[in-house]
């Protein structure tokens, strides 16, 4: 078993790691999530590039992320240009398909259309948010007696041996993303947490817990050579009307 201090102080060194040595990345992110409603959504991949809030270790920025879908069917070939600092915070979206592809949608991030099927606005997208949320809600289970962490060395991840954590409660919370069982990926050599699922209570004995959400991050490149160009909807590679 883990103290769920080291849980925490691993997630601390992951967020400053961040912070002070990563500006963007590319990444192939998979994600599968209940939606606010509580209604598990079909998975979701996607081609995301990202410059983070905190180029050249100087938090403060805004995010810039564009993202295509390459699955489910019904998104497929969708893509999004979100820079948090222009276009009035709003995203631009063109969606697949012969109509689609003749305009571009200019959506609020929390609007119910862009927020349709989601958990969570692009606001909150990324790594970086990914650690600030463990923490958070880590810190809530500090001295939780309910509560227990597994560490599990050689964890196959991407063709990688990585740290698995699993965190476990033995009894239900009335905290807000209650879960009875999640797991955190952990690239221990870059610092970087590369998975999070977690699952909620089953109704009823021996039943498998339902999944709330998983967010997995593979071919992560770090600090690849991003430009404006990479989140301008004019770049020849994407697809948005001129």
């Amino acid at each position: 078993d883990v103290p769920m201090e080291d849980v925490l102080k691993l997630a601390e060194e992951s967020l400053q790691h961040l912070i002070d040595n990563v500006d963007g990345y590319t990444t192939r992110m998979i994600k599968h999530e209940q939606d606010r409603n509580g209604v598990l959504q079909e998975p979701s991949e996607m081609f995301m590039k990202i410059r983070t809030r905190h180029v050249g270790g100087e938090p403060g920025q805004g995010l810039r992320a564009y993202l295509r879908f390459e699955t489910p069917e019904s998104a497929k070939g969708r893509e999004v240009i979100w820079i948090e600092d222009q276009n009035d915070g709003q995203l631009l979206v063109r969606e697949a398909g012969f109509i689609g592809s003749m305009m571009t949608a200019k959506l609020d991030p929390t609007n119910f259309l862009a927020m349709r099927g989601q958990r969570y606005p692009i606001t909150e997208l990324g790594l970086t948010n990914l650690v600030r949320k463990l923490i958070e809600r880590g810190s809530r289970d500090i001295n939780n007696p309910d509560v227990r962490v597994t560490r599990t060395e050689g964890h196959d991840f991407d063709g990688k041996s990585l740290t698995l954590l699993q965190i476990q409660r033995s009894k239900p919370t009335d905290q807000p993303d209650d879960f009875s069982l999640a797991e955190v990926v952990i690239d221990e050599e870059q610092k970087l947490i590369v998975s999070f699922r977690s699952f909620g209570w089953p109704e009823s004995e021996g039943e498998t817990p339902p999944l709330i959400e998983s967010y997995e991050y593979h071919d992560l490149v770090i600090n690849p050579a991003l430009t404006d160009l990479d989140f301008d909807p004019t770049n020849p590679d994407y697809t948005f009307p001129e």
